[in-house]
């Protein structure tokens, strides 16, 4: 079974539009042990727009469950996760201005900080994960500069499924055209499901562990599930969106399902 790692970012968004303490993202944290989830997964942004450093500290202090803590390489925010030393440090991009993560890292570009994070991470025993593309040239070098996982970004499926249900908003600035043909748009699932897989398969040949992830929901999560590969994914949104409905508990088994 592929396991689970639920990101409560929202749940902090939540708490943040009205600027109160609650609710509190530290109250989670049995729901999903309870609930069966195998991670805890929380992104502390630059512009801490959701989850703060105080929730980072009691949530790294507290969870039963092992934490996935995703960032920037950002010096200023490595120094934080070096000192709450969670499980796992997750490097992403990162721009103000987003909506959320949108895209993979560019290790290429920005190697030199990439690999200093890392060896800082390290230093401090904390494994690393790299949030990339399914690109194959990225996964390698992924591999050459000591990352012991990588997180495929799944958006670009994930979007092309929502379009095949009608689902993705007009203002989504990610896909530029929303009136292709339903055939096309299948041929184009496939064709991100291949690609994904093929991603997979090379990170384990090489022997990086492999997670997935980024808008993954009740709908299309079952065949990113199925990758043989693929041994654990983060969801966050379509968890916490649930919830408001069935309750926290109840969205993680019905996710929990999915992936079964």
């Amino acid at each position: 079974m592929t396991k689970l790692g639920v990101n409560i970012d929202h749940i902090a968004v939540l708490r943040e539009a009205r600027k109160i303490n609650d609710p509190d993202p530290v109250e989670a944290l049995g729901i999903l042990h309870r609930a069966g989830a195998h991670q805890v997964t929380i992104h502390l942004r630059e512009d801490r727009r959701h989850i703060h450093d105080e929730d980072a500290e009691r949530i790294v202090a507290q969870s039963p469950l092992p934490v996935n803590l995703e960032c920037s390489v950002d010096p200023e925010i490595i120094d934080v996760v070096c000192r709450l030393r969670p499980h796992r440090a997750t490097l992403v991009p990162e721009r103000r201005e987003e909506v959320t993560t949108e895209g993979g890292l560019d290790i290429f570009t920005h190697e030199e900080r990439v690999l200093a994070a890392i060896e800082r991470l390290h230093a401090e025993e904390i494994e690393v994960s790299l949030f990339v593309d399914p690109d194959l040239e990225t996964i390698a070098r992924s591999d050459a500069i000591g990352a012991e996982w990588v997180e495929l970004h799944t958006g670009a499926y994930a979007n092309i499924h929502a379009m095949l249900l009608g689902n993705l908003s007009r203002s989504h600035h990610c896909i530029p055209d929303l009136d292709l043909p339903r055939h096309t748009l299948a041929t184009m699932l496939e064709e991100s499901l291949a690609t994904l897989a093929g991603a997979a398969d090379h990170a384990a040949s090489l022997g990086l562990k492999v997670a997935a992830g980024h808008g993954l929901n009740y709908r299309n999560v079952e065949a990113v599930a199925k990758m043989a590969a693929v041994e654990e994914l983060n969801i966050g949104q379509s968890i916490v969106a649930r919830s408001v409905y069935t309750g926290l508990e109840r969205a993680i088994r019905d996710m929990l399902a999915l992936l079964a």
